[in-house]
């Protein structure tokens, strides 16, 4: 890692700023890098936090783009790893219990720059062709219309479509129902605390129990990082949804190093097996656990604290909507967001609140006036979680 990177103006700038600014980024609420840069160019105290001196300039979003491309994905990894470890100092990470889900992410790339994979037509090309094929040489827009309504076997797929502007987005529906160009966040969650062990962006069509395995495996290895990966005499509880339900999951962790408490959707009828014994013990084992009271109670507990995350993560932290492009460069950003969440955990065990803004809330002023007929008196009382101070000044008629 480099001591010191170059700004646009020639000056030397340290990379801890990038990692700072974007810590701003998540507390503040702010989804662009122009609106760090501003943010932090507003806000005297935010200086001091980035360490800059009385006429310095803070970074713009330039400087911040091309920091992001000259530090690798095993710089921020490292940080996020060097953030786990401050928090498990405290004792925040347990690693016994730990909830999986995922969620989804507005890419930075339109459905109507969507081109086809075989000829690289538009989808408005492609509608233009079928009016002239039908008679129409030069169709409206709303013939247009009529046209993509009426065609059969209407779809967009990924198999066939992809974006020019950010050809690793794919076609997805977000959780608001809307269909878009999206990436895959997904969270594994320590349970017993609500601190994130692992983030990992998938392709947003790859389905849940495509996906499990690459998160667990970044799971495992950060907590080896803090002496806390499971072993197969001690495994971690994993509790996930109905999406992680499937044969070949249960299968493939039974005896290792997960003990699953996965949920199982409903199904109609009775179970068949074809003889893979080892698949029917590992469903029956799973469903014994997770109808258990302890099951219970950790699928209760997921719901909770695995959903906080994101809420945090990505529409409190403003990353629902990205603005970058390229799933390297997303999930850069987003390992130091999901650093910044931890953060805020430990925050509030330190200091009791999670948020800049949250502490600044708690502190109180009072300006009392006390008025007699020689003086008056002004009194400011500044109060915070860390104790108060008193300052006090007297104005006399008739000066002595």
């Amino acid at each position: 890692m480099p001591a010191l990177l170059r700004a646009e103006d020639g000056r030397t700038v340290p990379p801890g700023r990038y990692f700072r600014m974007h810590m701003v980024g998540y507390f503040e609420g702010i989804a662009s890098e122009r609106g760090i840069a501003w943010r932090c160019s507003d806000s005297i105290s935010l200086r001091d936090f980035l360490r800059l001196e009385s006429r310095e300039k803070v970074p713009d979003h330039s400087w911040l783009s091309k920091t992001r491309g000259r530090l690798p994905h095993e710089v921020h990894e490292r940080v996020f790893g060097w953030v786990l470890k401050l928090v498990a100092e405290q004792g925040l990470v347990k690693g016994k219990r730990i909830g999986l889900d995922a969620s989804t992410m507005e890419a930075n790339a339109a459905l109507r720059t969507i081109v086809r994979r075989d000829d690289g037509r538009t989808y408005r090309e492609m509608l233009t062709q079928m009016a002239k094929e039908s008679g129409i040489d030069t169709p409206t827009v709303d013939e247009l219309v009529r046209i993509d309504r009426a065609r059969k076997g209407k779809k967009l797929s990924n198999e066939e479509w992809t974006s020019k502007t950010d050809p690793e987005a794919k076609i997805a529906k977000l959780k608001d129902g809307r269909t878009h160009l999206a990436y895959k966040p997904e969270h594994a969650v320590d349970l017993d605390s609500g601190i994130i062990v692992a983030a990992a962006l998938h392709p947003a069509d790859q389905g849940d129990t495509a996906t499990i395995m690459g998160t667990l495996s970044a799971a495992k290895n950060t907590l080896g990082q803090i002496s806390a990966a499971p072993t197969k005499s001690e495994p971690s509880e994993l509790v996930a949804d109905k999406g992680y339900h499937s044969r070949a999951v249960l299968k493939e962790l039974d005896g290792g190093l997960w003990k699953t408490r996965i949920a199982e959707p409903k199904q109609p009828g009775f179970s068949r097996w074809h003889g893979d014994d080892k698949a029917r013990a590992a469903v029956y084992a799973n469903r014994t656990r997770l109808g258990s009271a302890v099951g219970r109670l950790a699928m209760r507990r997921r719901s909770e604290i695995v959903e906080r995350s994101f809420a945090h993560t990505l529409d409190r932290g403003g990353m629902r909507r990205t603005w970058l492009r390229g799933c390297e460069n997303v999930q850069k950003r987003y390992l130091v967001h999901v650093a910044g969440h931890n953060l805020g955990i430990l925050m509030r065990l330190l200091i009791g609140a999670g948020t800049p803004k949250e502490t600044a809330a708690r502190s109180r002023a009072y300006l009392l006036f006390l008025y007699t007929e020689p003086a008056v008196a002004i009194i400011l009382v500044a109060a915070s979680p860390d104790g108060f101070a008193i300052q006090a000044m007297a104005v006399l008629a008739e000066p002595a």
